[in-house]
């Protein structure tokens, strides 16, 4: 019998200890936990306590155990290289293994840091889950990130090891690393031990320090080694994501709650079995790449894809459905800023039609909401569900989500479905009172939050409480905003720093980007608040096109002013949408919304470490000029 989701959801919520007991056996210790969930020292919740495992066993070994060696568990495929391969559960064991022997023989211990500074390539797999059979903790970096916010990672995890590579590839452009890393450790104060060099075929460079070996000397006397035992609350991984102080905010993700959680999300959410093959279009460097390249995948024992290209241009709009149909791909996972990005290369779809997805199940969206017309869009191309789901680097894994491999739940459009089970999420209004259904607010999570989630920031409990718990005491504060509706579906409308105030009517930017993209010209946009000595503040659009628009900008702005005007009312004061070359975003795809209007209002701002071409700042400012939006 089929237990039904609303059933499930609410044992997690009603008895979270008999669920997540139930869920952790699934999973390999060396010594099971007892002690399901210490909740003694609010916020600071600890899952399995007395549990004893490895990241790296349950990725690897277990399944080699279970007989399922020969099993595919990593194909690699680069359209910018031309560089493809494959590995089994036995091959990439022996990788790992050995990598980690030649880890340990740099000084590499249980507990040390190492940070890896890396492209998409195989080796940065081997790198992250060698750490794991040590015991070491990881910091991946985004391959290409800015020297001084790697010198702040440094600094910040006092790691004893860099791992990189002699470049990345970008379309039409070649990253060098090496002078990224050598700028990186001149401005950190701390000084690392070592650094290997993975050098990239045909592009080498030259080690110059004692310090500096190459990953193939790393392995010359390495001997292959087991995993260590580690605690079920000890670290796997530090991934640091911007503060607002400046300062990166290390999250930190416990051993045991991070390979429970995740495993149970393969089969649950996205409906994954062991024999099926997954695809992640997403960078190592961020949450994603983490929990849905690497470890989800691995601890549930399927075949995952690692891909070094683009949405576009590596070479065309059709590379995705090149990948999904070479390698009979059943679920995708990736940004809808990428959907987004072939959308406008390719309305029609024409490059669709000349691959078999007849493996093809599924599309999940995250990372930005993904407007109603973008998923129509890709519904009406694939002829698959296509669902947007919520979650952020603090929790590794989806708060909402349609649990297809639950009970399929219908879609509402613009919505992120419903809470996952695990996380009970409430609205909360400004006056700190609980929203009816519909009514806009903070949206926050009852805690204690789930396995898998972030037990504090790495050597900054203060901050942990400061900037998480202490607004809504009882609460996560997710800084997203939204509303709930009557059938318990999350809609995710924006950061709380994008709720604008027009002469006291609380809106939501996402409500109205909704809209623009509705217009069937606009390919992508974004709406900021600038402030106005009237109202507040008053919202202005920014639109890209489509490719092949015939219709003239200031035809296709006024539509957008009306199309708004309509459906969103006259409140939202909104007369001005500008078409733009470009939307300036991070190298995940997220648009820069509070930096655009920092710009606008006469602000100053940092440029963003994780922005995608800095240039772009620039030609925002001079399209903001030319319409009179400069504050």
């Amino acid at each position: 019998m089929n237990i039904k989701f609303s059933e499930i959801y609410l044992n997690s919520i009603k008895n979270p200890e008999e669920f997540w007991k139930k869920v952790s056996d699934d999973i390999f210790w060396f010594k099971k936990p007892t002690k399901i969930l210490n909740q003694s020292n609010s916020p600071f919740y600890k899952w399995y306590e007395d549990g004893v495992t490895n990241t790296c066993y349950n990725a690897l070994d277990v399944h080699i155990d279970k007989g399922r060696g020969d099993r595919t568990a990593l194909i690699y495929d680069s359209p910018i290289t031309g560089n493809k391969s494959k590995f089994t559960y036995q091959e990439l064991r022996d990788k790992v293994s050995k990598f980690a022997g030649g880890l340990q023989n740099q000084g590499i211990n249980k507990g040390d840091r190492v940070i890896i500074y890396m492209p998409m390539i195989p080796e940065a797999v081997i790198a992250m889950l060698a750490c794991g059979r040590i015991g070491a903790i990881h910091s991946v970096v985004f391959g290409g990130f800015a020297s001084n916010e790697l010198a702040n990672r440094i600094d910040d995890s006092k790691a004893k090891v860099l791992i990189t590579a002699s470049c990345g590839f970008e379309p039409g452009r070649t990253v060098e690393y090496k002078p990224l890393v050598d700028e990186a450790l001149k401005l950190a104060s701390h000084k690392i031990d070592k650094l290997i060099l993975f050098q990239r075929p045909d592009h080498e460079v030259e080690l110059k320090s004692p310090k500096e070996i190459s990953w193939e000397e790393s392995l010359s006397k390495a001997k292959n080694v087991d995993c260590v035992e580690m605690k079920s609350n000890e670290f796997a991984y530090i991934l640091y994501t911007s503060g607002t102080t400046g300062l990166p905010k290390g999250i930190v993700r416990d051993i045991g709650g991070h390979i429970a959680a995740l495993k149970w999300t393969m089969k649950n959410i996205y409906n994954i079995e062991e024999n099926d093959v997954w695809w992640s279009a997403s960078d190592i460097g961020w949450i994603v790449g983490h929990s849905y390249i690497v470890y989800a995948p691995l601890f549930k024992g399927c075949t995952t894809v690692l891909f070094e290209g683009k949405p576009v241009g590596t070479p065309d709009a059709g590379v995705f459905w090149k990948i999904i149909s070479d390698y009979k791909v059943k679920s995708l996972f990736t940004a809808p800023t990428a959907f987004r990005a072939i959308k406008k290369e390719d309305p029609e779809g024409k490059f669709f039609s000349k691959y078999d997805l007849s493996s093809f199940e599924s599309l999940f969206l995250a990372g930005e909401r993904a407007d109603p017309d973008t998923i129509k869009w890709a519904e009406k191309l694939l002829k698959v569900p296509v669902i947007d789901h919520w979650w952020q680097t603090e929790t590794s894994w989806a708060i909402s989500s349609n649990c297809t491999g639950i009970e399929m739940q219908k879609t509402k459009y613009g919505s992120a479905c419903k809470a996952v089970p695990g996380y009970d999420v409430k609205v909360i209004k400004p006056d700190q009172t609980l929203a009816k259904p519909n009514e806009m607010g903070d949206i926050v999570v009852k805690l204690p939050l789930p396995p898998g989630t972030f037990p504090t920031l790495w050597n900054a409990d203060q901050r942990y409480k400061e900037t998480y718990m202490t607004n809504y005491p009882g609460y996560y504060q997710t800084y997203d905003a939204g509303h709930i509706d009557e059938d318990g579906y999350v809609w995710i409308m924006s950061r709380t720093d994008d709720i604008i105030n027009v002469a006291g009517h609380r809106l939501s930017t996402g409500a109205i980007e909704e809209v623009l993209s509705e217009h069937q010209s606009v390919a992508e946009c974004a709406v900021i608040g600038i402030a106005d000595k009237l109202k507040g503040q008053l919202p202005i659009g920014l639109l890209t096109l489509k490719s092949g628009v015939e219709k003239s900008n200031e035809t296709i702005s006024k539509e957008c002013i009306q199309m708004v005007r309509e459906k969103v009312g006259p409140v939202a004061a909104f007369k001005t949408a500008i078409v733009i070359k470009r939307l300036p975003k991070t190298r995940s795809g997220k648009i820069l919304r509070g930096t655009v209007r920092k710009i606008a209002d006469n602000e100053p701002y940092k440029m963003p470490a994780t922005i995608d071409d800095p240039a772009i700042l620039d030609e925002i400012k001079g399209d903001l000029k030319k319409h009179n939006i400069l504050n």
